[in-house]
């Protein structure tokens, strides 16, 4: 979900998954190496995102009509910063009771018709503590970005905390069926393909443009 602007149907979603004890985490859409980053579990902790019903904004519209407002008072309804909310995974693969996430990477050449390459030299990102639910609040747990993690004491700057893809590939099928793990990559390039046939009609189909 995209807040504040789909903030009424996350809460309809939160509410759904809060018997289960579901854990969700907040992205700022404008930022990047972890900043802005947050894990949480109670609607009160996301206060600044709520939005108000139609009716109430058509209102305030209505009143801001007929009563000159200043500027300081327009800055303090503006709106917040944009966010993406997900479910957070509580109970993710670990290898060696440490969190990892993968870095792929995908050109993508034509929107009509769709034309993609994937990168093969992709990687595993780990964090350098291990994995625990106990605090939230915990970045160097919870998050493996290079600007978080290398704040820790057992940082390797060599190796960045990071693992080839191939070498994932390899590690997983020591220890798993071989054929499930082959599955599961290719579902992973699945995933992919649909993320992007999903914004394919509303993509530009400017060639002389490269983002």
């Amino acid at each position: 979900f995209v807040l504040p602007g789909e903030y009424s149907m996350f809460v309809e979603e939160f509410k759904k998954l809060q018997a289960a004890g579901a854990i969700w985490i907040m992205k700022p859409i404008g930022k990047s190496q972890g900043k802005g980053i947050f894990l949480f579990d109670k609607l009160s902790e996301i206060s600044a995102w709520k939005t108000n019903p139609r009716w109430m904004q058509e209102r305030e519209e209505l009143s801001n009509r007929r009563a000159s407002v200043d500027k300081e008072e327009e800055d303090k309804k503006a709106e917040p910063e944009p966010y993406v909310v997900q479910r957070y995974l509580s109970e993710p693969l670990l290898i060696g009771g440490k969190k990892f996430d993968l870095r792929l990477y995908v050109l993508v050449t034509s929107y009509a018709p769709l034309v993609v390459y994937m990168y093969r030299s992709g990687f595993a990102r780990f964090s350098h503590a291990r994995f625990s639910m106990d605090d939230l609040a915990d970045a160097m747990i919870h998050l493996t970005n290079v600007a978080v993690q290398k704040h820790n004491e057992h940082y390797d700057e060599k190796r960045g905390g990071k693992w080839d893809l191939h070498n994932l590939k390899l590690y997983l099928m020591a220890r798993n069926d071989p054929e499930k793990v082959e599955r599961l990559f290719w579902e992973m390039q699945d995933v992919i393909l649909f993320s992007l046939l999903a914004v394919q009609k509303v993509m530009i189909q400017d060639k002389h443009c490269f983002e």
